[in-house]
């Protein structure tokens, strides 16, 4: 009975990526994703209350595979741990080629609705607090320059969120995973103590 619950899970939240890439997320409706799924509308809301509950079901577990990378990679030290973080970038950038038509039409949604606004501000917070953390241990350690490590950490995510952005307006100008991590190296360059 669990598994049978987890595969229809599963295919609902599928089914929910498939259609906001195609319709966005205001065009998507649930009767659409129940139809693409092949479930029925109580399968559905016995599983999500709501589709926008859906759509964080999808954004969480893309940012917590995401998390889990990041706390893997630790190295020795702070400089290592970030240098071997942009060899993440083209996995991350796989995970989230179908997924981003879908996160720009959120975030679309969330300068409209404070409360999809708040529920997308909070994992950009989270990430932003992370890599602050990590510059400042860095910096204590004595592997980093004394810089703002909020402002490293903007800028690092800066980087990241720019080339998935640009890599879903002109995908086939350039490899943007490559771009994303050698542009973080030159940031990292600039402040990692010689």
């Amino acid at each position: 009975m669990q598994q049978r619950s987890e595969e229809t899970q599963a295919r609902i939240l599928d089914a929910a990526v498939r259609r906001f890439s195609i319709s966005g997320y205001n065009g998507a409706s649930v009767d659409e994703i129940c139809s693409d799924a092949g479930v029925s509308k109580g399968a559905f809301y016995h599983h999500f209350p709501t589709k926008q509950a859906v759509f964080m079901e999808l954004l969480n577990g893309w940012l917590g595979t995401i998390d889990t990378g990041l706390k893997a990679v630790r190295q020795d030290t702070v400089p290592q741990t970030l240098l071997h973080m942009t060899g993440m970038l083209p996995t991350i950038f796989a995970s989230a080629d179908d997924r981003l038509p879908m996160f720009l039409e959120f975030w679309l949604q969330a300068s409209r609705d404070d409360a999809v606004h708040q529920a997308m501000i909070a994992p950009y917070r989270y990430f932003t607090d992370y890599f602050t953390s990590l510059i400042e241990t860095g910096i204590s350690e004595g592997s980093l320059k004394k810089v703002d490590p909020e402002i490293i950490s903007q800028a690092v995510i800066s980087i990241a969120i720019g080339t998935l952005l640009q890599g879903l307006l002109d995908p086939d100008r350039t490899n943007w995973s490559r771009v994303a991590e050698q542009s973080i190296q030159a940031l990292l360059a600039g402040v990692i103590k010689n």
